[in-house]
């Protein structure tokens, strides 16, 4: 008879743990488990839409805005390459600012936080003004670079320019706030 209640005891035991386990603590692992996914999806389409800056500023300073000796079709379908462009930088900067609570939020320290939000605000507002392309992609670059480097650079690049590229950005938004907008 003491094996049989060691036995039950034991059977009791294990389904009351399992029970327990699978109402309380699985859901709550669950749901972090989706909060982190989702954090880290948010972090990797922030490094997606950075590298789409820089890349579409690259892009649009290589191309030129027009060529005497092109036809007027090519004239017209680069113009259309280039407003295309300009429309990926306009969604990648919107995208940022939109989403800006999800991936910012997601890093522990709030020097992070504060770059980030900074960083978004910045290009965004960038993006709507009415400086002229060249010094937009001027701009953009300058303060895109130091932050991909930043969140996304490995580790001893992120550890060996963090005091420059803190200065570099801390500048180009002084440059960007203290440039007055063309006059209407």
């Amino acid at each position: 008879m003491n094996l049989a209640s060691t036995l039950v005891v034991a059977a009791v035991t294990a389904v009351v743990t399992a029970t327990a386990t699978g109402l309380f603590v699985t859901p709550r692992l669950d749901a972090r488990k989706k909060r982190i996914g989702e954090a880290h999806t948010a972090r990797d389409t922030f490094g997606t839409h950075l590298m789409t800056v820089l890349a579409t500023c690259s892009l649009l300073k290589q191309t030129p805005v027009d060529n005497p000796d092109w036809t007027p079709v090519l004239r017209d379908r680069v113009k259309g390459e280039r407003d295309r462009w300009l429309q990926q930088l306009d969604d990648a900067t919107r995208w940022m600012v939109d989403h800006v609570f999800a991936y910012a939020g997601s890093w522990p320290l709030q020097r992070h936080k504060d770059f980030a939000v900074s960083y978004a605000a910045s290009a965004r507002g960038l993006v709507l003004s009415e400086r002229e392309e060249a010094t937009k992609r001027e701009l953009l670059i300058a303060l895109t670079t130091p932050v991909q480097r930043q969140f996304f650079g490995f580790w001893w690049t992120r550890v060996r320019h963090y005091a420059a590229d803190q200065r570099a950005f801390a500048e180009t938004l002084t440059r960007l706030n203290s440039e007055e907008p063309p006059a209407p």
